[in-house]
C-alpha cells in the first residue's frame, strides 16, 4: 500500500479509484485506516467475500492472503489480474500503471447483447 500511497497522483490523473480489501474486521479497518490516513477506499472483508469470489489465494504457511491485483473497468469487467505467490510478489507502480495505460488506449469493445 506504501507504494500505492506515493503514486496516487499518477492514479488520480487516470481518473483510477483504488480499493483495498483486507481481512479485518470493520472496526480494525476502520482503525488502520484513519490511524494512517489512508488516501484509498477501504474495504473491510473479514467474511472473505471479496476475497473468494476473486479467487485470492490463502497461505497460512506464508503469512495468511497473498498479494491479489484486479483492474476493473468502468463497465464492471475485470480486465487484469495479478495472484502474488508471496507476501513479496506485488505488482510495481510502474509496470501496473503501464497496464493501464494499455487499456486506456484500447478501443472501447462493443457489448453482445442477447
Amino acid at each position: 500500500m506504501a507504494q500505492l500511497r506515493q503514486d496516487r497522483q499518477e492514479f488520480a490523473s487516470r481518473d483510477i479509484v483504488v480499493a483495498i480489501s483486507g481481512p479485518d474486521s470493520r472496526q480494525d479497518f476502520v482503525d488502520f485506516w484513519q490511524r494512517n490516513a489512508m488516501p484509498f477506499i477501504g474495504l473491510p472483508d473479514s467474511l472473505h467475500a471479496v476475497a473468494d469470489a476473486y479467487g485470492q489465494q490463502v497461505n497460512w504457511f506464508k503469512a495468511g492472503r497473498m498479494p491479489a491485483l484486479m483492474l476493473i473497468d468502468q463497465r464492471g469487467y475485470l480486465r487484469y489480474e495479478h495472484h502474488g505467490e508471496s507476501m513479496a510478489d506485488i505488482l510495481p507502480d510502474d509496470a501496473l500503471l503501464a497496464m493501464i495505460d494499455l487499456l486506456l488506449a484500447e478501443e472501447p469493445k462493443q457489448i453482445a447483447t442477447r
